[in-house]
């Protein structure tokens, strides 16, 4: 499930500042898949707590699998709508804040990545140092929509300004997942909140 979202982070980025319609295209597809490893893995969770009835670290990590796999296919949710925007943004000429929300992809893909390396690595300490990365998605994001929301003499229509303004506001929410993600492995690791 997780290299999957990887993938529609990165198709939903191509998309968008590649002009790629046929990722575009496939983002439906894929997110249907991940919403169907959702539900398995949220089921499987399920009948593990009625049929196990586990605890101390195992009732942890249950319950903080059922949360994080949400975190991931909210994730793959907003790549499709990043992919739907793509389209809409296809009528205009790329526009000059482009390259500032690029870096502020690459940036959240990095969380994306990095989070889901120390799931599987169970790496506590490298899940909550995602937080610091998810500080610069932040900047960045401010920085973008003060930018845009401030633009002036704008020619034509706004739809492409809000269009960007959408597209900041979802990879800033991709990145807040990530950061989710990876406090629950330190969760799952130590038993304490961060």
């Amino acid at each position: 499930m997780g290299a999957l979202v990887e993938n529609s982070f990165r198709l939903s980025h191509q998309a968008i500042f590649s002009r790629n319609l046929e990722a575009a295209r496939t983002l439906p597809l894929l997110d249907k898949k991940i919403d169907r490893y959702y539900h398995q893995i949220e089921s499987e969770c399920i009948t593990l707590l009625t049929l196990q009835a586990p605890v101390a670290q195992n009732l942890r990590i249950l319950s903080a699998f059922m949360q994080l796999i949400r975190d991931l296919e909210r994730i793959g949710d907003y790549a499709e709508d990043l992919a739907a925007i793509a389209i809409k943004l296809f009528l205009y000429p790329p526009h000059s804040s482009l390259p500032e929300i690029e870096v502020m992809s690459h940036h959240a893909q990095a969380m994306l990545a990095t989070s889901l390396v120390a799931l599987v690595d169970l790496d506590a300490s490298a899940g909550r140092n995602i937080k610091q990365l998810d500080d610069t998605v932040d900047t960045a994001y401010e920085t973008l929509y003060q930018t845009l929301a401030y633009e002036r003499d704008i020619t034509g229509v706004v739809e492409p300004i809000v269009l960007l303004a959408l597209v900041i506001r979802n990879l800033e929410r991709m990145a807040d997942h990530a950061t989710n993600i990876g406090q629950r492995v330190s969760y799952i690791v130590t038993g304490h909140r961060s």
